[in-house]
């Protein structure tokens, strides 16, 4: 059944573009779906129900792949033109329902940023402003990210472990739409692209090198390869795809990782970009971060405007500028991923995730590490 299941995620894969996230498994399994003819959409459906059909069991394992299939066989079905509601196909891909934030919650958190932020000037552009002004010089990028990646990745070694030879490569790369990418490459290698065409804010590198290196996605990634796929024999582990739960559990760890492996991030970051001759002043980010993350919700809300309640795509865009505190250029960004057909669910793995992941783990750090190692899905965790 497992190379059953690397067919059908490998064949998705040639329908959509970066569906597949990472595949490091038998390569003839891919060089053998390369060269068949392209296998049809209704085709694909039937392939995941047969699948679906032949697990047996309730273990951990069947979860996760019973899991896996249904968010596989959703993504097919879309493929096939099927009209699925945003909440249906969110809940079917990713095992967490979406949710509206109240806009009650969002002003609370203005009123909060309103006394944490100084200076003149809307609430919006005080923001904007403490998000973008203070960047990392582009000559200077390379080393602070290397230097804060490898004390993380120090710090990481000690709480969880980190398996005998992972790596990484640090790329800064332009003409990307993202800021950064972590393209994990087997062999419990990761290459993290960093895009320069985007200043990097001063308060974002801690949090950038920690979701994508450690103990983010580097570190859980790795941690699978050795243990599940190499010393295990799982094979199903070797395939890392979008439109699945797995994807929702990899973003909540990352957006988790931070405060999982340092006590004080402000204090962290000021003390090697002070090692750089770059300022940073973390009481005032320590202040905004304590009380910022409910505008992340803003752009599930978005997300819930356009497709459950028939808004514009630019009056979502103007709502988002306003409850998210978006540059326009940002909200504008943000709308590309909400209304891209096949992605616009993913807009919602990232705060469901670390929301559900942070509950389950309550600051346990063997409880992150098993999120880290095993195959967990969201109903395991909920």
């Amino acid at each position: 059944m497992t190379e059953d299941y690397i067919r059908l995620g490998l064949r998705l894969g040639r329908h959509v573009e970066g569906l597949v996230d990472s595949y490091y498994g038998p390569s003839e399994l891919k060089e053998e779906v390369d060269a068949e003819p392209l296998r049809e959409p209704p085709a694909l459906v039937a392939d995941a129900e047969r699948l679906l059909e032949e697990l047996d069991g309730d273990d951990q394992r069947t979860r996760w792949c019973r899991a896996q299939l249904v968010g596989l066989q959703t993504v097919a079905r879309k493929l096939t033109g099927e009209e699925l509601s945003f909440g249906d196909e969110v809940e079917r891909c990713y095992g967490v329902r979406p949710r509206r934030t109240s806009e009650a919650v969002l002003e609370a958190t203005h009123a909060a940023l309103d006394d944490a932020l100084p200076g003149r000037g809307s609430l919006a552009e005080r923001y904007q402003r403490w998000r973008e002004s203070q960047v990392v010089p582009t000559e200077k990028l390379g080393p602070v990210l290397t230097d804060v990646a490898e004390e993380l990745r120090a710090r990481t070694a000690d709480l969880f472990g980190l398996p005998e030879g992972e790596s990484y490569e640090l790329q800064l790369v332009t003409n990307e739409p993202w800021s950064a990418y972590n393209y994990y490459e087997g062999k419990l290698r990761s290459r993290i692209a960093v895009n320069t065409d985007v200043a990097i804010a001063t308060n974002f590198v801690t949090e950038l090198m920690a979701h994508e290196l450690y103990a983010g996605h580097q570190t859980e990634h790795s941690w699978k390869e050795q243990l599940l796929y190499r010393e295990r024999g799982q094979a199903e582990a070797s395939i890392l795809m979008i439109g699945t739960p797995e994807s929702l559990i990899a973003e909540g760890i990352a957006e988790l990782a931070t405060e999982m492996v340092l006590d004080d991030e402000d204090a962290f970051a000021a003390e090697i970009l002070g090692e750089h001759g770059i300022d940073y002043d973390a009481d005032l980010a320590r202040r905004v971060k304590a009380v910022r993350r409910p505008l992340a919700r803003a752009s599930d809300n978005a997300a819930l405007m356009i497709y459950e309640d028939g808004a514009t795509e630019n009056e979502a865009r103007v709502y988002m500028k306003r409850q998210a505190l978006m540059s326009d250029r940002r909200a504008t960004q943000a709308m590309k991923f909400i209304v891209d057909p096949m992605w616009r669910s993913y807009v919602t793995t990232y705060e469901d995730g670390y929301e559900l992941c942070k509950t389950w783990v309550a600051g346990d750090t063997g409880r992150f590490k098993r999120l880290l190692t095993e195959q967990l899905t969201p109903a395991d965790l909920a």
